[in-house]
Order: C-alpha cells, then sequence, then structure tokens
C-alpha cells in the first residue's frame, strides 16, 4: 500500500485510548496492516501501532531479521497482532535503551519486564498466543504501550538516560 506519517511526540492523539477491532479480514483492516508494514519498513523501525499512523486501534505490527537501528537485537519474528493482552511470566525486569519512530532522534532507558506471554489475534482473527524474552518482549511492550496512549519517555524512571541519539553514541 503506502507509507504513512508517522506522528510525533506531541500530537494528542498520541495519547488516546486505542479502539479494539471488531472486524477481522476486512479491506480495510488488511489496508490498515499493509500500511503499517510498509510505514515501519520505509522508517527502519521495529514495530508500529496504528494510533502512530493515526489510527486509534488496537493493531501492532513488529518484526525484522535485522534492523540497523538495532545493530545487536536478536530476530523479532515479523507478527501482525490485534487486540493484544500481555502478561509478566516472571518478576524480572530489564532496562534497556529505546527509541521510538513518534520519538524521532531521540533514545531513553526504560525498564520492561524480561519474559512475557502475549496473546492476541490475527488480521484473519486467528489466535496468537507466545511468550518473549529480551529484544522481543521489548518490542511487544513498547508497541502496546502506544495502545494505551503511552510513550516510552512516560516509562522512564532516570531522565538522565535520555538524549539525542547522535549525542549518546
Amino acid at each position: 500500500m503506502v507509507a504513512r506519517v508517522v506522528l510525533k511526540m506531541g500530537d494528542p492523539r498520541l495519547l488516546e485510548t486505542a479502539k479494539p477491532v471488531m472486524a477481522f479480514a476486512t479491506p480495510e483492516l488488511d489496508d490498515l496492516v499493509d500500511d503499517l508494514m510498509d510505514t515501519m519498513l520505509a522508517e527502519d523501525g521495529a514495530g508500529l501501532a496504528a494510533p502512530q499512523i493515526g489510527i486509534g486501534l488496537r493493531v501492532v505490527v513488529f518484526g525484522f531479521e535485522s534492523n540497523a537501528r538495532y545493530p545487536d537485537a536478536e530476530p523479532v519474528p515479523q507478527t501482525v497482532l490485534i487486540n493484544p493482552v500481555i502478561e509478566p511470566l516472571s518478576d524480572e525486569r530489564e532496562a534497556g535503551w529505546e527509541g521510538c519512530l513518534s520519538v524521532p532522534g531521540l533514545r531513553g532507558v526504560v525498564s520492561r519486564h524480561a519474559h512475557i506471554r502475549y496473546r492476541g489475534l490475527d488480521e484473519r482473527g486467528r489466535a496468537i498466543d507466545r511468550e518473549a524474552h529480551g529484544f522481543h518482549a521489548r518490542v511487544v511492550q513498547h508497541e502496546c504501550d502506544h495502545l494505551d496512549g503511552i510513550l516510552y519517555p512516560q516509562r522512564m524512571t532516570d531522565m538522565r538516560l535520555f538524549g539525542f541519539t547522535d549525542v549518546l553514541a
């Protein structure tokens, strides 16, 4: 389809709670998923949520074999996840650097659950039920935060670990 404009921090639409998807295997949902994938790839992102392109639905896409923005990250399976639910599977948390297409040029350290289970549906309404660790778990949590109007700087606890990518490198 087409790469869309990614909304940036400050746009009030990024702070809204997205609504559940009710109809699957529709041309409209297929177009949205195609636009999300095209936009994520065009921006070299690890994931993207529908609210980031101004669509208030509980749809995220993520995944890559390798990513220049995260050169040390292990591959993450390419996934369309709709109406997700995340369940932490341990109390262990990991702090790690995150960036976001809606917060361009900046990075910050965020603590996330190290081991999660995520459930939801794909674009055809088929169930997804997976466990994730490490960067995979981080990406899922980050993208799903967008569905609840949360950007990663809101999760940060130490603003000394927040800065411009070109200065931090």
